[in-house]
């Protein structure tokens, strides 16, 4: 049994569950997600506000979307329910991020800055504080769009090993290497 899959779902109070042909619908007070289940490798169970995910057989692709639609749906009950929030941190000098709205303004020491839409169901804030790096913040109930969007705003300019100038997650470490050798004797 995948240690995953097994693991029952509690419904939080305040969140709305409904299972509509193969797609499974979650609604809380953040917002409403939607997903397709392949319901011929899994089946759902609700009993008492416990959600249960059974595979049809041993087979691999049955095995593989047991504990993928498990983590799905519990994500989804998360996400509606408390959402989920990423901290992104711009290391390097003259690195600048400011948020107007849905747009993310970058000055990444190109020529030019980026300026990133960013989707509706996404919260950008930035905080920029004089002697330290700027922070982006982003927050969603949708764990799999966030998550896109970071990937996204970090692809711009990834942390560079000599320096760890770049767009980095707060708390990541960034494997330094040993720049040139003074010269040789």
């Amino acid at each position: 049994m995948s240690r995953i899959g097994k693991a029952p779902i509690t419904i939080p109070a305040g969140v709305e569950y409904a299972l509509q042909g193969n797609v499974v619908t979650v609604k809380g007070k953040k917002g409403e997600l939607s997903q397709e289940i392949d319901l011929s490798s899994v089946s759902l169970h609700l009993e008492d506000n416990v959600l249960t995910i059974t595979r049809a057989s041993d087979a691999p692709d049955h095995r593989s979307k047991h504990g993928l639609y498990r983590a799905l749906i519990y994500n989804m009950m998360v996400g509606v329910n408390e959402g989920f929030k990423k901290e992104m941190e711009i290391v390097g000098v003259g690195y600048r991020a400011n948020a107007n709205g849905q747009l993310l303004e970058l000055a990444l020491g190109f020529s030019h800055q980026i300026v990133f839409e960013i989707p509706s169901e996404v919260k950008c804030t930035t905080v920029t504080e004089k002697g330290k790096a700027p922070v982006v913040t982003l927050e969603s109930y949708d764990k799999q769009l966030l998550g896109a969007v970071a990937a996204k705003i970090r692809s711009f300019r990834k942390p560079e090993p000599y320096k760890g100038k770049g767009i980095k997650f707060v708390g990541e470490e960034i494997r330094r290497k040993a720049g040139k050798s003074a010269g040789k004797k």
